[in-house]
């Protein structure tokens, strides 16, 4: 059954700064925490990443998964969905970034993820914890 979770922030920089950081995945291992190793494999003709490989670490272990990027309501939203993963069976998510009066952005971050073994419930919990982490490091980024 897959989980879902959602987290909203509101990080104090420009919404144009915020999705610059969101959507630079190779430059992801120097600011969110559990991410190893990114690829981009493919490109769109604007030369945006459309199928990412990254390696993380989850559970313990490290995590193999490839996401395709969907920019059709960009700067908007960034959504994704699962090409293949060795412990996934869906991560299909988005960054919504709303530009705020005071020239911040409020950023939810939505997340439904399906593991192919299931899991005890404590352990799942603390998984989505770790992965919503991930909009704490981008505002940290985004305001440093």
């Amino acid at each position: 059954m897959a989980e879902q979770a959602s987290q909203t922030t509101t990080i104090a920089a420009s919404p144009e700064r915020v999705w610059a950081i969101a959507a630079d995945f190779e430059r992801y291992t120097e600011w969110a925490k559990d991410v190893k190793d990114v690829v981009v494999r493919a490109r769109d003709g604007e030369g945006r990443p459309t199928e990412v490989e990254f390696r993380a670490s989850a559970l313990g272990r490290s995590t193999h998964y490839t996401l395709s990027y969907d920019y059709s309501q960009a700067p908007n939203v960034l959504a994704w969905s699962l090409v293949r993963g060795d412990i996934m069976s869906t991560i299909d998510g988005a960054y919504v970034f709303t530009a705020m009066n005071d020239g911040g952005t409020e950023v939810r971050y939505d997340l439904v993820i399906e593991l192919v073994v299931p899991l005890p419930g404590f352990v799942k919990r603390r998984a989505e914890v770790r992965i919503l982490n991930t909009v704490r490091e981008l505002k940290a980024r985004a305001e440093a």
